[in-house]
């Protein structure tokens, strides 16, 4: 019986990695949770005051302010290695 030919192929080894890893700047963390407990606050008084409070004036907007606080925490969230 003819012996079968090996199928000759080269050993695959995977790309070098740096060894660095990604660290977030300092200022990231502080930032993404004061962002995230201003914006919780700032819609908790603006319920508790019976929509008085933190700015009369805007009314309603002050949900926007307060969520808007809220996304810009989450975003930064997505940032943090």
């Amino acid at each position: 019986m003819p012996k079968s030919r090996v199928r000759s192929k080269a050993v695959y080894t995977p790309p070098r990695r740096s060894s660095k890893a990604k660290v977030s700047p300092p200022w990231l963390v502080p930032a993404m949770l004061g962002s995230l407990v201003v914006g919780l606050v700032w819609i908790v008084v603006f319920y508790v005051s019976q929509q008085d409070l933190p700015i009369k004036a805007l009314g309603p907007g002050n949900l926007v302010i307060g969520f808007v606080f809220l996304v810009s925490g989450v975003i930064l969230a997505t940032k943090w290695h």
